[in-house]
């Protein structure tokens, strides 16, 4: 039963907060730029045209990145780490996740806009 409660841990919660909002962005992205909700750097925020491509972009790999961390945070329950090991193993992977996320939508913003 300890290692079921291995499954409540940084990164299991991380990734349902980023499939939940990966999905919420992605059926309702914010129509106009704004400074409260949306995927929101001084490269999206540009143009309306940088914003309604961040906002799909961002959100799918919200989702991807999400699903991610919930299939990793499962092997928590099958190698044996204390609580102690999960929780700073989850926030690094956290750490690298939105780092990875930010990168590749910047990344792809600028391509983007490249083509256009």
């Amino acid at each position: 039963m300890e290692n079921l409660e291995h499954l409540i841990n940084p990164l299991s919660l991380s990734g349902i907060v980023f499939i939940i909002v990966g999905f919420i962005m992605y059926k309702f992205p914010p129509k106009k730029i704004n400074s409260l909700y949306g995927y929101r750097t001084a490269a999206s925020m540009k143009n309306q045209q940088n914003w309604d491509f961040a906002q799909v972009y961002s959100a799918k790999k919200m989702i991807v990145i999400g699903i991610i961390m919930l299939l990793i945070s499962i092997n928590f329950i099958v190698i044996n780490f204390s609580n102690n090991q999960i929780i700073i193993i989850g926030l690094i992977l956290l750490l690298f996740s939105v780092l990875y996320l930010f990168l590749k939508t910047e990344n792809a913003i600028r391509t983007n806009s490249k083509k256009h």
